[in-house]
């Protein structure tokens, strides 16, 4: 037993000892400007911790949609998948890390022979029975150039990368929710705004169908006026349609329904519910986006799977070894001088395998290489992602002010329109272009509300936003 203690002592200082032949890591440099059309020149800060400025709790200010997005980070099945994917590469990264040591295990066995008279020299048939106890471990690979220790790093890149697939899943869940929240928040303020105008429309038609009747106005006015109304309710029973779906939407990405109580009544209660972020936006921030991240991992995979078909190229020796006691009787197995031991080396030098080492390395040559085109691909799609979202956030900073200022000026144009019509110097007309256009107005200015709040959610999302 001392004799497999000292054994053993060896293979860890061997262990420990080990080179790799993986090619050292050099991360790619990334085929994108250093900062973002649209964007200010970035300040320190801001290269030091934007993600960490827009974690989504934080980001996200209004209290319900935080509690409606913790909800959906409970529930949701795609990030329940994306998270015992993370446990399924442990374990895997886990089997893998076992190959580093001996196995040890124990055995106990009993043989038992017999042999006919004409065999022995007795010429009596005889039993023979033989006991034994082992303890030891069978056809363990010392690692003098790596292979096992590159396939180790391999595994670990890949658990590590399944960590960051779980963190964009996490923040596209996130905005997802965002924006199934923001978009039912605006179509229940048009189903507000075009149940009101139903009601004012119809009163409009009421008051016109009267004054048809005594022949104050012509059959085209009355005409005129249904024709709003009915378009008033027509708009109304198709946003009722679209909420019903919003909500259904909404409890499916959060993976149950959402309490009412968390729910949005109108968007312009909402405004505030997505924050603002900070000046400055530099390019080096999509390095830390996780599906950046993830091809990155995936590329130091291939990298670290060179490294073993780089040590297929040289002998490779294993070693089986097991101490214990034999005794042909069972009384005397742990007897005095009935101790065994065995140790077996074995080197293995390739010698010819039709080329077959050679291109295995090809294999993970290229398959690096399509890596390394992955990662800038990433890192390319995620600079043009940002910089759509900058490009569109510059110019909806002036529509949405214009679209206000356009709804104050066509409410004015209806009051004025109305007052003149009531005076009989406008005709009816006038009033129901005025409304029309005051309605569009409105609807087009919910239309902008939700466009702006959607792209902060968007730069949340492409800028990699903050998943704890």
């Amino acid at each position: 037993m001392s004799k497999l203690r000292t054994l053993t002592i060896v293979l860890a200082a061997t262990l420990t000892s080990a080179c790799t032949l993986i090619p050292d890591y050099q991360r790619p440099v990334a085929p994108v400007p250093a900062t973002f059309p649209n964007a200010t020149p970035a300040e320190a800060p801001a290269l030091v911790s934007l993600a960490d400025a827009i974690a989504w709790r934080g980001y996200f200010a209004d209290e319900r949609l935080r509690e409606v997005i913790a909800l959906a980070l409970t529930n949701n099945r795609d990030l329940r998948v994306a998270a015992l994917n993370i446990e399924k590469a442990r374990a895997q990264y886990g089997i893998q890390r076992a190959d580093l040591f001996p196995a040890i295990g124990a055995t106990g066995s009993q043989t038992a022979q017999r042999l006919p008279g004409d065999l022995t020299r007795s010429g009596e048939a005889e039993t023979t029975r033989q006991y034994s106890a082992t303890v030891g471990f069978s056809a363990f690979e010392l690692d003098f150039f790596g292979r096992i220790r590159s396939l180790n790093a391999q595994a670990l890149e890949q658990y590590l990368g399944t960590e960051e697939a779980r963190r964009s899943a996490q923040i596209s869940l996130v905005a997802e929710v965002a924006n199934a929240w923001l978009t039912l928040a605006a179509d229940r303020e048009r189903l507000a705004l075009a149940r009101s105008t139903y009601e004012t429309r119809q009163k409009s038609h009421d008051l016109t169908r009267r004054s048809f009747e005594v022949g104050a106005v012509s059959a085209l006015d009355l005409h005129q006026a249904r024709t709003l109304m009915e378009s008033a309710r027509a708009d109304a029973a198709r946003y009722r349609s679209f909420v019903a779906q919003d909500e259904n939407a909404l409890a499916f990405v959060v993976g149950a329904p959402a309490p009412a109580e968390l729910l949005p009544a109108r968007l312009t209660d909402t405004v505030s519910a997505v924050a603002e972020l900070p000046a400055g936006v530099p390019s080096e921030v999509l390095t830390r986006r996780p599906d950046v991240l993830q091809a990155e991992r995936s590329l130091r995979a291939a990298n670290a799977s060179i490294g073993a078909a780089r040590a297929a190229f040289f002998p490779s020796i294993t070693l089986t070894a097991a101490a214990g006691t034999a005794s042909s009787t069972l009384d005397g197995l742990f007897g005095g001088g009935s101790g065994t031991w065995s140790f077996v080396p074995q080197i293995r030098i390739p010698i010819f395998e039709a080329g077959r080492l050679k291109a295995n390395l090809n294999v993970a040559r290229v398959q690096r290489d399509i890596n390394v085109a992955q990662y800038e691909k990433a890192i390319q799609s995620a600079f043009r992602e940002v910089a759509d979202a900058l490009a569109e956030r510059a110019t909806l900073v002036e529509q949405l002010d214009a679209r206000r200022k356009l709804v104050d000026a066509t409410a004015a144009s209806f009051l004025l329109s109305e007052a003149r019509y009531k005076g009989g110097v406008d005709s009816y007309f006038g009033l129901l272009d005025a409304q029309r256009t005051l309605y569009g107005a409105e609807l087009d200015l919910i239309g902008v509300r939700l466009s702006e709040a959607a792209n902060r959610v968007a730069l949340y999302k492409v800028l990699g936003g903050g998943w704890q």
